[in-house]
C-alpha cells in the first residue's frame, strides 16, 4: 500500500526503528544526502529532521542501547570514503560527531552486540580492495578500537548476531573480485574471527535473517549471473554448517529480508529476473516459512525497487522506502516514495 513521500529521493540509505516507534531515514542517493527524515507510523507521514554532519551513502546505522543511532562511514558522493561517525539523538532531533573509525569504509556492516558495543566488519576503502579488518565502537567512550581481522577482505557481505553471542559474517565480494561462499564467526569474548562452514554458493549482496529457531537464512545474491541466484542456505550454529533449503521463486540480489512477527521472512524487490543475464528491477516479493522450509509468492510492491530499505514496525507492518526503479539496464528513477506491507 503506497504511503507518503520522503523529503528527497533516496537509494543506498539507512532506515532505523527508534524506541518511540518512528523510523529514522538517513542519507542515500548517488550523490550523497546529508538530510534525514523521520517516519511516523501513526500519522503515516515523513518529516525532515536535522541534517547529518556529512553526506553519506552505503553507510551503516545501528540503534544503541540508550536509544541513539550510530551512523558510520559511507561514501560522500564526492569521491571521498569516510572514516567519520556520528550519533542521532531522537530526543533533540540532532546529529553530533563521535570518534572516527580507524579505517575509512563503505559497504561494510555494523552489528549491535549484547555488551552494548557495535562490531564493524569489512567494507572497501580508497584502493577499492575489500577490507579484512574489524573494529569495535564503545558508546561509553565514543571511540573505535581495532579488533581481530577476518581471514579475507570482503564487502557486500552480511553480519548476523547469533543467539550464542557470536556474529556470523557470510558471503560478499572477496579480494579476487569474486562472489564468496566463505563464512566466519566473530567471538565477542576473544575478539577474533574463525572460519566456519561455507555456503553452497558464492553470494554477493545476499539477504541474511536470523530465524526464531536460531538458524540463519541466507538467500539469493549475485553469483556469477547463474541460477544460483535462486538458491538459499540455512546456517546451523550448533553444527557450524550451511545446508540448502528450497529455492526462491525468482532470482534476486540486493533485495531486502525482514523477519515478520509471525516468524516468516519477507523477501522483497532487488535485481533479478527469470533469465540469468538480466538485471531487471523487481516489484515481486515472497515469504519464507521456516516451519516447512519453502518460499511462497506474496503481493507485489507498488513499484519495482532495488537498494531500498524494509523496516518492521511496531504494529507488524513493514515500511518499504525509496530505492532505484527502472528497466532492465538498471537505470531509472530514484524514489522518494514509500509503501507498507500488511
Amino acid at each position: 500500500m503506497p504511503i507518503g513521500n520522503m523529503s528527497v529521493p533516496r537509494e543506498w540509505h539507512t532506515a532505523t526503528l527508534l524506541p518511540n516507534g518512528t523510523v529514522l531515514i538517513a542519507g542515500g542517493c548517488f550523490y550523497g544526502h546529508a538530510c534525514a527524515d523521520v517516519f511516523d507510523p501513526k500519522a503515516g507521514t515523513f518529516t525532515a529532521t536535522a541534517n547529518m554532519t556529512a553526506a553519506r551513502l552505503r553507510h551503516t546505522a545501528t540503534l544503541l542501547p540508550d536509544g541513539r543511532v550510530l551512523i558510520t562511514g559511507g561514501f560522500s558522493g564526492t569521491d571521498q570514503i569516510l572514516a567519520s561517525a556520528e550519533l542521532y539523538d531522537s530526543a533533540t532531533g540532532t546529529f553530533t560527531l563521535t570518534g572516527n573509525m580507524n579505517v575509512a569504509r563503505e559497504q561494510h556492516t555494523a552489528t549491535a552486540l549484547p555488551n552494548g558495543m557495535v562490531l564493524i566488519t569489512g567494507g572497501t576503502s580508497y584502493d577499492s580492495l575489500p577490507l579484512a579488518s574489524g573494529e569495535l565502537y564503545d558508546p561509553t567512550t565514543g571511540t573505535f578500537t581495532l579488533t581481530g581481522n577476518m581471514s579475507t577482505g570482503k564487502y557486500r557481505h552480511t553480519a548476523t548476531l547469533l543467539p550464542d553471542r557470536m556474529v556470523l559474517v557470510a558471503g560478499g565480494t572477496d579480494e579476487t573480485g569474486s562472489s564468496s561462499a566463505s563464512a566466519e564467526l566473530y567471538d565477542l569474548e576473544a575478539g577474533t574471527f574463525t572460519a566456519t562452514g561455507s555456503m553452497t554458493a558464492g553470494r554477493s549482496f545476499p539477504a541474511a535473517t536470523l530465524l526464531p529457531n536460531g538458524k540463519v537464512l541466507v538467500a539469493g545474491g549475485l553469483a556469477a549471473r547463474s541460477s544460483l541466484g535462486w538458491t538459499a542456505d540455512l546456517y546451523d550454529p550448533r553444527a557450524g554448517t550451511f545446508t540448502s533449503t528450497s529455492s526462491m521463486g525468482t532470482r534476486r540480489w540486493a533485495c531486502t529480508s525482514t523477519l515478520l512477527s509471525n516468524g516468516k521472512v519477507l523477501i522483497a524487490g532487488g535485481f533479478g529476473g527469470d533469465e540469468a543475464p538480466s538485471e531487471v528491477i523487481l516489484a515481486s516479493a515472497e515469504l519464507y516459512d521456516p516451519e516447512v522450509g519453502t518460499f511462497i509468492v506474496t503481493g507485489n510492491m507498488a513499484a519495482a525497487r532495488a537498494w531500498h530499505t524494509a523496516t518492521l514496525l511496531g504494529n507488524g507492518e513493514v515500511l518499504v522506502v525509496g530505492g532505484l526503479g527502472g528497466d532492465e539496464t538498471g537505470t531509472g528513477v530514484v524514489f522518494a516514495s514509500a509503501e507498507l506491507y500488511q
